[in-house]
């Protein structure tokens, strides 16, 4: 039964007229309009709907000079996820070693989008999406565990471990009331599930439908490359560094396309032979030129041309521990000492004499990016050389004698893009404009090659 309420006149007083009277003028409420929303992160990604346009364009042909707006523009930020990451390309997840048990699963990313890869009862290898099909909450909060089924919390939605809707609270209603409708079908609410492909114990995902199968993916050199270090046996996992770095995420592929750098930046590198512009090296590409490989064997550092007038060599300097150069030559490097293989656009597998490391990334918005390191190793190390494995592991890693250089180094190459200007570019024509394999790393054809590539996928 309605309840009818009745009012009476309350008097206000006049500073109240006058006030309003006052906001009305300031803000002459038919005219105003209200300041345009800037774009959040989410917004930029691939499930808006809205057209993407440029109001930029590229201005010179080929690939030797690159606009700094690539960097910092958000609209390029939102069609990257669009066409790389949530394109035809096969996106590095996990390794098998992860989550060897049925059940086991862990919390991943495919581009900004979280995902979850799970050892399925028969098994197989899943990945589905970190988002209920109901209301899209992000059901799962762990990095890693072992589950049944998986439940969102908001209304109990549960689901097997291949992403496939098991149940739904409240689904006939209570007491004859409520419910889904009847045409609801549990088997069309399922969790977004991804093509999946596991090669050697290495997990890669994909979103799009008519992905390329992984050979062709990564073209016969690439793979034959991948193989040396993923040849089969069985991977384990030594630990895992995480850092955020301010940068934008296309940034550190080139930083590990670019062979130019390792020699002058890295005093470690330099002093000691590991890795400088007199080493035996090649610089390798599939047909596509997305994907690299940098190979290099050391030698033993000194003084001579590759260090004239360099100021990050030091002519005198020693270890106080020797054991970071205690290396174990291992057969399957057959004869590099380190490889480190640009697989665009997710990761970077990493051999730098006896340290092996995946390089998984995950971008933050044009400006930042995650960089979670897996360190393995084989089930059939030895103790000794495991223990090589993990010191030259913190030689190496994010915090060690080379890639904090790199983070650093990143950081302030954001920085310049951030203050460029318009029509302001980057240039990168060591070795010229030709994109080519090369047998010396004084060039900078990896990068050109890159976004050659990426140029013909994003049309700009």
């Amino acid at each position: 039964m309605a309840c009818a309420v009745t009012t009476s006149a309350i008097p206000v007083p006049s500073w109240c007229d006058e006030a309003r009277s006052h906001v009305k003028r300031l803000l002459n409420l038919n005219q105003y309009k209200a300041p345009e929303r800037r774009l959040s992160t989410k917004e930029m990604a691939m499930n808006d709907p809205r057209p993407i346009t440029f109001v930029r364009q590229w201005k010179k042909d080929g690939s030797s000079r690159m606009p700094y707006w690539i960097y910092t523009d958000p609209e390029v930020y939102r069609r990257e996820q669009e066409r790389l990451f949530n394109g035809p390309h096969w996106n590095y997840v996990a390794l098998e070693a992860e989550i060897p048990n049925p059940g086991d699963f862990k919390r991943s990313y495919v581009g900004e989008r979280s995902v979850i890869v799970v050892r399925d009862e028969d098994g197989s290898v899943s990945v589905v999406e970190n988002r209920c099909a109901h209301r899209g909450a992000q059901f799962c909060q762990e990095h890693k565990g072992n589950k049944k089924e998986f439940v969102c919390p908001y209304h109990q939605w549960n689901y097997d471990l291949k992403g496939n809707l098991l149940g739904v609270p409240f689904l006939r209603g209570i007491k004859g009331k409520g419910g889904m409708p009847k045409d609801f079908k549990r088997e069309n609410h399922s969790l977004t599930q991804l093509k999946v492909h596991v090669h050697n114990g290495v997990v890669f995902a994909s979103f799009h439908p008519d992905v390329p199968d992984f050979e062709t993916f990564l073209g016969p050199t690439m793979l034959k490359y991948f193989e040396r270090v993923f040849d089969g046996r069985k991977l384990k996992v030594l630990g895992y560094n995480r850092q955020r770095v301010r940068g934008n995420w296309k940034l550190i592929h080139e930083n590990l396309k670019d062979c130019y750098h390792p020699g002058l930046l890295h005093t470690w590198f330099v002093n000691f032979g590991l890795w400088r512009a007199d080493n035996d090296s090649l610089n390798l590409m599939d047909d596509s030129h997305a994907h690299s490989a940098m190979v290099t064997v050391r030698n033993q550092g000194g003084k001579g041309e590759a260090t004239a007038g360099i100021s990050s060599f030091r002519e005198h300097m020693e270890l106080n521990d020797p054991r970071f150069l205690d290396v174990e030559t291992e057969p399957w490097w057959d004869g590099p000492t380190a490889v480190i293989q640009s697989i665009f656009p997710s990761v970077i597998m990493q051999q730098q004499v006896n340290s092996l490391a995946v390089r998984h990334l995950v971008p933050r918005g044009p400006g930042a990016f995650d960089y979670i390191w897996t360190q393995f190793g084989f089930e059939d190390d030895s103790p000794e050389l495991t223990q090589r494995r993990l010191r030259q592991g913190n030689l190496f890693g994010h915090a060690g004698f080379v890639s904090a250089d790199d983070a650093e180094i990143t950081d302030l190459l954001e920085a310049g893009a951030m203050q460029a200007t318009e029509n302001d570019e980057t240039l990168c024509e060591l070795g010229g404009h030709e994109i080519a394999d090369t047998d010396t790393h004084v060039s900078e054809t990896l990068i050109r090659g890159m976004y050659q590539y990426y140029r013909k996928i994003m049309e700009i």
